[in-house]
């Protein structure tokens, strides 16, 4: 038999368990296909230290249980399955997670984003004890230390500025000559005295056993290999939204980011909310998804009123 529900959302993170949180004191008995995977990008940082209310910080994956916790705590129903098929081409959607399907009234996409990685050895098994991919989350650690940002884009130079308010010394490993950034970035960037650029070069592996104590890199060039000694590495290749399940049904940008019609969370389908990464190239912070999260929840709220109203 399957179900319908006023309100499916899709994800966990702080937009999801936000907006399920606010759903479910709305009485909308909130459905929340959290992934298999839950809790977001947090659930890879240790230390949480710049979300309000909490400062002494916290972990990521408590923070995580926390609001999962407080949501369920008002009776939204909370599902380890990711959503595997959607049907956004009529009302009430279809949801499945497997051979499980639902209906939903209103569908809330909290799918987030995914930090690109390397996939070099050391990578993985450091990620938290000197590898990142936040800058603005990560980057008090390491105060007067010296580290190395991956990558030529705008985020790229956007993170080594950043870390030069903490860092001694920051390299950037870039594998080309030259920079993919705006030309105003670029120049920020190689003006800072903090910054230096390691041209033509790619990291092969990032080396450290309980934290991160060097990388070896590689230039494309020569292919001569040497060893750098760092106390960091941020990764700055870019994200990918969570977004294959709606391409075809839901307007993205051509980065794949759902667009949404702001000041709002609702997309280019009359029922259909998303918020947090899925949504954001920019800013990508947990209070930011969270503020979207308490959005999305209410214009599903809202449209789900103007219905009940219209008679519909």
């Amino acid at each position: 038999m399957t179900e319908q529900r006023n309100v499916v959302i899709l994800g966990s993170g702080p937009a999801g368990y936000t907006a399920a949180l606010y759903a479910a004191r709305a009485n909308l008995k909130p459905l929340v296909l959290k992934g298999l995977e839950a809790g977001g990008q947090l659930m890879l940082t240790t230390d949480v230290e710049n979300y309000p209310g909490f400062p002494d910080g916290i972990m990521g994956p408590e923070l995580m249980e926390a609001m999962e916790k407080q949501a369920a705590r008002f009776e939204a129903e909370i599902v380890a399955q990711s959503a595997t098929r959607v049907d956004l081409s009529e009302r009430p959607f279809r949801v499945w997670a497997g051979d499980q399907e639902w209906r939903a009234a209103t569908v809330i996409v909290a799918t987030g984003a995914t930090a690109k990685w390397l996939d070099v050895p050391g990578e993985e098994r450091l990620r938290g004890r000197g590898v990142s991919a936040c800058a603005t989350c990560d980057g008090f650690f390491f105060r007067d230390r010296d580290l190395v940002v991956v990558g030529g884009g705008d985020t790229a130079m956007e993170e080594s500025n950043f870390l030069t308010k903490f860092a001694k010394k920051v390299s950037i490993v870039h594998r080309r000559d030259e920079f993919r950034a705006s030309k105003i970035m670029q120049d920020r960037a190689l003006s800072n005295p903090k910054v230096d650029v390691i041209w033509d070069t790619e990291v092969d592996e990032v080396t450290g056993d309980d934290a991160v104590t060097g990388v070896r890199l590689r230039n494309v060039r020569s292919g001569d290999v040497t060893d750098l000694a760092t106390d960091g590495v941020f990764m700055a290749i870019g994200h990918t939204p969570n977004t294959q399940l709606f391409q075809g049904q839901l307007q993205l940008t051509k980065t794949g980011y759902i667009v949404i019609e702001e000041p709002t969370t609702k997309t280019s389908v009359p029922g259909v909310f998303a918020a947090g990464d899925v949504t954001d190239s920019i800013y990508r912070q947990a209070v930011t998804a969270a503020g979207q999260g308490c959005k999305s929840a209410m214009d599903a709220e809202r449209f789900l009123e103007h219905e009940a109203q219209a008679g519909r």
